[in-house]
């Protein structure tokens, strides 16, 4: 039998040969992180598609100003994931996420008093460090409580809290700031966190406390501890795809404008939230009964065709189905993964295999729209997209490289020795 290299924890695979129906996923404490990571993507996403805008009205920000306002989230975001890992061994889960979570509130509540450029965009780097150690916390207890046989099932219904957000969050942002003003929008952002931290109040999770020699090597944050090796391969495809998503996230809105595409554009978000609540539970069975590379794949060439229909897209409707594909594409992507992440480190690294993943995230969405920034004084943007489906299909050949190959080579293996096992309770019967 040829020998299969392995990630580190082999006995954790996203697929288990059981029957995946009888063994219980909805429990207690996975709803309550459930609701937990709902309002921390909501004031993320809710405050996200405001900020550049006032920025501008109430500093009399520039364009590139304003945009550093939105960005400086994700800047604190990705900072934090670097040590989030680390935290959550070392103070541990429940503690670490009430704790970013009483920071989370405040930094809401300091939008207020916020009276300078300067200030709003400390206050935004300590939101987004705030929410990036409480994400990776409340994921890493959901990963916790969900059953080895429904690894990927239960990651695509865990991230569906993000995906409620994606849509909830910037419809009833821009409502509260058209309608109403940016006070309330602050207002909102301060009673969703709160409420994220009352609903954490009533989380029971026991932490395995490190021994003294594991606490000694946390202490000292080496980035081997900070970013798992084991995870960094299939993170780093993961980075690839994230760069190219940011091309929709930052670009969207201008070359809908210049293309006469507005009215496309406007649900274009909607629609691609939609297409991932409708497909997010099927890909994640799909996962758990056929294996990574089956929703993988698919959803690289539907991300990649989704790409390819803006780039090519001459009416609204096109843009529409651009979001569908999408959805399906990216939106299984970010859950698949995290699924393989989790899969290569034993439970007592899970939270360092996650804050790997969405570092990787995080980084693609904040570097990418100054690269594609550079390729667009070259380019438009329909061709931008264009290049962008073929780099997404393209790194189909760095997944085959990081992953691919080793998740069917141990698929092979199990159904060799599942074909064994049956051949040898076949002759037992006969004798």
């Amino acid at each position: 039998m040829a020998h299969v290299p392995a990630p580190e924890n082999t006995t954790r695979s996203t697929q288990e040969p059981v029957a995946t129906s009888t063994v219980r996923l909805w429990s207690r404490e996975f709803v309550l992180a459930w609701i937990v990571n709902f309002f921390l993507a909501f004031v993320f996403y809710f405050l996200m598609t405001t900020m550049a805008v006032y920025a501008i009205k109430e500093f009399i920000a520039g364009e590139t100003a304003s945009g550093l306002a939105a960005s400086m989230f994700v800047i604190g975001s990705t900072t934090a994931r670097l040590f989030a890992g680390n935290l959550v061994e070392l103070v541990g889960r429940r503690r670490n996420l009430l704790i970013a979570l009483v920071v989370g509130a405040l930094a809401s509540l300091a939008y207020f008093p916020a009276s300078s450029y300067g200030s709003l965009l400390v206050v935004r780097f300590l939101h987004g460090a705030s929410f990036a150690i409480a994400s990776t916390t409340a994921m890493t207890l959901a990963q916790s409580v969900i059953p080895r046989a429904r690894r990927g099932e239960g990651t695509g219904y865990f991230t569906l809290s993000m995906t409620l957000a994606t849509a909830l969050g910037p419809l009833l942002g821009l409502l509260l700031v058209d309608h109403v003003g940016y006070g309330a929008l602050f207002a909102g952002s301060a009673v969703a966190s709160v409420l994220a931290l009352v609903i954490a109040l009533f989380l029971r999770t026991r932490d395995l406390a490190p021994d003294r020699e594991a606490r000694a090597r946390l202490l000292r944050f080496r980035p081997a501890d900070m970013l798992h090796p084991a995870v960094l391969p299939v993170a780093s495809f993961m980075l690839v795809l994230a760069i190219c998503y940011s091309g929709v996230l930052t670009y969207l809105q201008p070359f809908a404008a210049e293309a006469g595409l507005a009215g496309g554009a406007s649900i274009f978000f909607l629609v691609y939230a939609a297409s991932m609540l409708l497909t997010r539970t099927i890909m994640g069975r799909l996962q758990d009964r056929r294996g990574d590379n089956a929703v993988i794949v698919f959803a690289v060439l539907a991300f990649a065709a989704g790409l390819a229909l803006l780039g090519l897209a001459g009416s609204d409707a096109l843009v529409i189905v651009a979001g569908v594909a999408m959805g399906l594409g990216f939106g299984s992507l970010l859950g698949a993964l995290q699924a393989v992440a989790v899969s290569k480190v034993p439970m007592r690294r899970v939270g360092v295999a996650i804050s790997t993943h969405y570092f990787m995230v995080d980084l693609g969405i904040g570097i990418g729209p100054v690269l594609l920034g550079l390729g667009l004084g070259v380019f438009g943007f329909d061709t931008m997209y264009l290049v962008l489906a073929v780099v997404a299909l393209v790194s189909l050949g760095l997944y085959e490289l990081v992953h691919g190959r080793y998740e069917r080579a141990r698929r092979r293996v199990r159904a060799e020795d599942g074909e064994g096992a049956a051949a040898a309770d076949s002759d037992l019967v006969r004798h």
